[in-house]
């Protein structure tokens, strides 16, 4: 039998040093223990776990926004992702949110395409990247408008093909839109598309 390649859970003594609260999230600095008795000092945000929709419609394709990215100073193409606005919400529920408040649409079935930390070298951000099909037209939620970066935010639709070629091209740089849909360009290969994991 070949050896089990999986992620698990570990989590090495440390104690917390420094705090720095932010807007969205936290600046922390921890000493944390090795194995072998040493220590070390990592810096890291303590930052809300996020969701991204790879809404694909009956005609292959994909939604995309474009999005100004101050820390990069570029306006990235994207998915439809947000935070989750507290720490128990449902991964599902913000997705639905998301992609009522950003498209102005609902879909009638969800798979999860993945599941990924953001940057987990320096962040504790966790991202799950849906699928959402039977795409429709619904309202935006009452109460919600488009502000900063978003009210700048314009909408399209990309067909599969031309978003991997721009991936490979390196002219598509959010790893949220990168992993949603290289999963479902495999997905489809393979037709795995039925195999995904169902909510």
């Amino acid at each position: 039998m070949s050896e089990q390649w999986h992620d698990e859970a570990m989590e090495w003594p440390n104690r917390r040093i420094k705090t720095t609260t932010g807007v969205l999230m936290d600046f922390v600095v921890d000493e944390v223990t090795t194995p072998a008795g040493g220590t070390m000092i990592r810096n890291y945000l303590d930052h809300p776990n996020s969701v991204g929709i790879i809404a694909y419609d009956d005609q292959g394709r994909v939604a995309v926004e474009r999005q100004y990215r101050h820390p990069v100073r570029r306006k990235l193409v994207e998915a439809p992702a947000g935070l989750c606005d507290h720490s128990g919400e449902d991964t599902l529920e913000a997705a639905r949110r998301e992609l009522a408040e950003e498209l102005g649409l609902a879909a009638r079935q969800w798979s999860i395409l993945a599941d990924a930390y953001a940057t987990p070298g320096c962040s504790t951000q966790a991202c799950r990247v849906f699928l959402a099909r039977g795409l429709s037209p619904v309202p935006r939620p009452a109460g919600f408008t488009l502000d900063d970066e978003e009210a700048d935010m314009s909408i399209g639709w990309a067909q599969v093909d031309d978003l991997v070629d721009e991936i490979y091209a390196g002219t598509i740089m959010n790893p949220t839109i990168i992993i949603g849909v290289l999963a479902l360009k495999t997905a489809l290969l393979t037709g795995g598309l039925e195999q995904l994991r169902e909510i």
